[in-house]
């Protein structure tokens, strides 16, 4: 539950930022599908965590397999969206394109910061053996 908690207050932040980009610039910087693509990757992030999680449950040996697995669909899932777009939208696409991205990259932070700081006392506990 710390992850969600987490993600929710992260995602909040960002949304936070969202929102003084387009009150200042209006939609100059961000591109007018950005709340979706935050929702996109809020559901992403919890998705992926979740599967991984339950993954571990079943077979805590084989982590970097249902941890990488999640990875490559994200990022398969990711490509496809902006795919999708590019072929069925022909508006800002560069636009939207580095919005997607901006936000994949702190995404992606924030699931490998919370990854570490959940292994970190594991790591500890091997040490000591």
């Amino acid at each position: 539950m710390n992850f969600f908690r987490n993600l929710f207050i992260f995602s909040g932040i960002v949304g936070l930022i969202i929102g003084v980009l387009i009150y200042f610039t209006g939609y100059t910087l961000v591109h007018t599908y950005i709340w979706y693509v935050l929702a996109f990757f809020v559901f992403i992030t919890a998705l992926t965590f979740y599967v991984s999680r339950l993954g571990i449950s079943y077979d805590s040996d084989n982590f970097q397999l249902y941890y990488f697995g999640s990875t490559g669909f994200r990022m398969l899932l990711s490509i496809a969206v902006v795919f999708f777009y590019v072929y069925r939208f022909s508006e800002n696409e560069l636009q939207f394109v580095l919005n997607f991205f901006a936000l994949y990259f702190l995404f992606t932070g924030f699931e490998i910061y919370s990854l570490l700081a959940n292994l970190r006392p594991n790591l500890k506990k091997q040490d000591q053996v």
